[in-house]
């Protein structure tokens, strides 16, 4: 018997006992989710039911830790579960101002010397100033609104969750600061008193590497000084040692040079001493196994290679190759690279590689040049880059140290002074600019954004971009850049066009920054008027409140459908406590910001929730007076009372959206609770309660618990 053979017959046979009970399990589980009317029923219930388990989850998870704490322990008994945990989704409701306490503050704006025209824009730009602020400093869902009063505008500023009225003052400020700067490039000194801390910091590390040479002179060990004093982290933990060093690693050239000096065996007697620091080293083997070699190639790339620009098709590439190959000899190789290869500097370098070890080249290119004898030319070689013919000059064994290393680090006057400003100021502000617009390009027809400086301001500007040509110059707001244009053209006028560099600003964008812009640069101070401080006390109260009227109300339709229509009631209730677990969940999935009004139309979603299981029952029962059957005026019930139901939602659903859109926020978060909640109540009538009235209807048959005194 072949070994695959063998294996399928035990594996049949170790699986034979179960066959009879996957039958079972197919054939029951075939049965009651045949592709029947019925079948489909107990499907949709299916799913209903884990929905329900998974808005569960995420609107009270707090309920199901305990069974959590349980099961993560029993995984904990057994060796290849214990690694195994179950982690609930705890996600947190957001609360507003009124629920959750915080400040409110209203601002005057100062527009006196605004024309009246543009006041509207003015106090856009000052709130998209206020928002950006205080989103800076991480508040949950500010509020910043512009209202006209008789007395003039304000802007009001609700911040949930800020308790400190003068850290929220601090947050907004008073003006928007508007700056230009440019690059800081200046060479930064120490002081006197900061250069001589430097020097006798620098002279101690110095003798403290003298005492450690003399301490290795006496006998110690040169790893154990390397653990105990060597300062840099990767090397202090495995005794100084740093492997083999070869001549091509840049970062240990000079320790590579130092170790050319040193016997091995031995530790260089005088320490080298760079720009970084000081290094003593041990010299434990000198390696000369490996090979380096010099050598100079022709490359002729065709289409497609990498980094190749040529147009050359693949053959015509290659042909071109046998012929340079044909006429290629050492004494004319370089001079026949810098007439015909393809390499990018190979007319000044004709071909030359200098000396590289393996390692370096792609693989075809290695393996041909250290198999060939010096002084000859390869055969043709084809690698990512094309065909190449290889005139391999010199060959000499590749010495490689291996070393330990000591490294004391050296101050330098970066580390006395604080990073450098990456700008700095150039004097030109807010005040020396008039106006800033959006400007369409009469060419490209791209938005860009025009700036207009007053007469001081168009001297600092003209100054600025003289020396600034080709540089960029960033425009910042509350010290964060709003833009970073680069200056093309030294600027006369006073008249200036930012525009959105490679990919251009699109319309909006440019309307933005040309708002920030102007709300730097206009006289819009803003004086505070009020401020009031709401407790996170008031906002429990108001919610255990809204909780036990939600409740109240809960109940009192629970009541009120159950006495009214017996069981399609009792199926109502259960639909409906549906339906809060799925808002409850809405609310935290989106998330909504939840206020008192938002609660307040949560509870009103309660009663309309209901609102369409009341049309259906009522068509049910009158369908079922009529003579129907019970699954016929089950079925025509909700077909009838469809029409009605959905004209009544859609036009409570756009009274929801007229009011999201244009009300404030009360109003919107009203809105949106309620629309949440009908979406979710055309679901739980139209789908759920069906589905649990199919579900019961064929055990329970007595008309008279659906509300007709006739039975069947």
């Amino acid at each position: 018997m072949q070994k695959g053979n063998k294996s399928s017959f035990l594996l049949k046979k170790i699986l034979a006992p179960f066959r009879f009970v996957f039958r079972g399990i197919f054939l029951v589980l075939a049965k009651l989710f045949r592709p029947s009317a019925r079948g489909k029923t107990r499907w949709i219930f299916f799913f209903i039911i884990l929905l329900a388990f998974s808005a569960s989850l995420i609107a009270w998870p707090n309920y199901l830790h305990t069974p959590q704490t349980f099961i993560n322990t029993q995984f904990k008994k057994y060796k290849y579960l214990d690694q195994l945990t179950i982690a609930l989704p705890n996600i947190p409701f957001l609360l507003g101002l009124d629920l959750q306490g915080g400040t409110h503050l209203v601002y005057r704006a100062q527009v006196d010397n605004i024309p009246e025209a543009e006041q509207d824009e003015a106090l856009s730009g000052v709130r998209d100033v206020i928002e950006r602020r205080v989103n800076a400093f991480g508040v949950s869902e500010p509020i910043i609104q512009t209202s006209r009063g008789r007395e003039g505008w304000n802007v009001v500023v609700e911040l949930a969750g800020v308790k400190d009225v003068n850290q929220a003052i601090q947050m907004i400020g008073e003006t928007p600061v508007l700056e230009f700067k440019e690059q800081n490039i200046e060479e930064r000194s120490l002081l006197p008193e900061q250069q001589k801390s430097l020097d006798e910091e620098n002279q101690k590390t110095k003798e403290s590497v003298k005492t450690i040479l003399e301490r290795i002179k006496n006998g110690e060990t040169f790893e154990a000084l390397a653990k105990e004093f060597s300062q840099e982290p990767s090397e202090k933990e495995n005794g100084g040692y740093l492997g083999f060093v070869g001549a091509r690693d840049q970062r240990y050239a000079d320790l590579f040079t130092l170790a050319e000096k040193t016997n091995v065996g031995t530790f260089s007697q005088e320490p080298l001493q760079t720009s970084l620091g000081y290094s003593l080293i041990q010299l434990i083997s000198k390696d000369e196994s490996e090979k380096e070699v010099h050598a100079n190639h022709i490359l002729i790339c065709y289409e497609g290679a990498s980094s190749c620009t040529s147009t050359l098709k693949k053959e015509d590439a290659f042909k071109k190759i046998q012929d340079l190959k044909a006429e290629a000899n050492p004494e004319i190789f370089s001079q026949l690279a810098k007439d015909n290869s393809t390499e990018p500097n190979a007319k000044e370098s004709g071909g030359d590689l200098g000396w590289f070890p393996k390692g370096v080249m792609v693989a075809a290119f290695e393996n041909t040049v250290f198999s060939q004898d010096t002084g000859t030319i390869s055969e043709i070689i084809e690698s990512p880059f094309g065909y190449h013919i290889i005139h391999k000059i010199e060959e000499r064994p590749y010495i490689r140290y291996e070393i330990r290393r000591i490294f004391w680090k050296l101050k330098t006057k970066e580390d006395i002074l604080p990073p450098a400003e990456p700008w700095k100021t150039t004097g030109l502000t807010g005040k020396e600019l008039k106006r800033a617009d959006v400007v369409f390009d009469p060419q490209t027809q791209e938005a860009q954004v025009s700036l207009e400086f007053n007469e001081d301001g168009t001297k600092l500007f003209a100054e600025i971009t003289k020396r600034n040509v080709g540089k960029p110059v960033a425009i910042f707001l509350d010290g964060s850049p709003i833009s970073v244009p680069v200056v093309n053209q030294e600027i006369t006028s006073g008249d200036a066009v930012i525009q959105g560099g490679k990919f251009g600003f699109d319309a909006k964008e440019a309307k933005l920054l040309a708002q920030r812009l102007n709300a730097g640069a206009l006289p819009v101070p803003v004086l505070l008027i009020s401020q009031e401080t709401i407790g996170a006390s008031l906002g429990k109260d108001s919610v255990n409140k809204s909780m036990v009227a939600g409740m109240y109300g809960f109940l009192f339709i629970a009541i009120f459908m159950i006495f009214l229509y017996r069981l399609p009631g009792i199926l109502a209730v259960l639909t409906l406590g549906l339906y809060t677990l799925i808002v409850v969940s809405l609310f935290k999935l989106f998330p909504v910001t939840l206020t008192l009004s938002g609660i307040s139309g949560f509870i009103l979603s309660l009663g309309i929730a209901v609102d369409a299981n009341v049309l259906v029952f009522e068509r049910l029962r009158e369908e079922l007076r009529n003579g129907k059957t019970l699954t016929g005026a089950i079925n025509d019930a909700f077909r009838l009372a469809w029409p009605s139901i959905r004209d009544g939602n859609v036009s409570t659903l756009f009274t929801c959206l007229v009011l999201s859109t244009f009300g404030t926020s009360l109003i919107k978060g009203f809105a949106i609770t309620l629309a949440l909640g009908i979406g979710t109540s055309i679901f739980t009538a139209m789908v759920v309660t069906r589905i649990l009235l199919r579900i019961v209807s064929p055990w329970i048959k007595n008309l008279w618990l659906y509300g007709v005194k006739n039975t069947l």
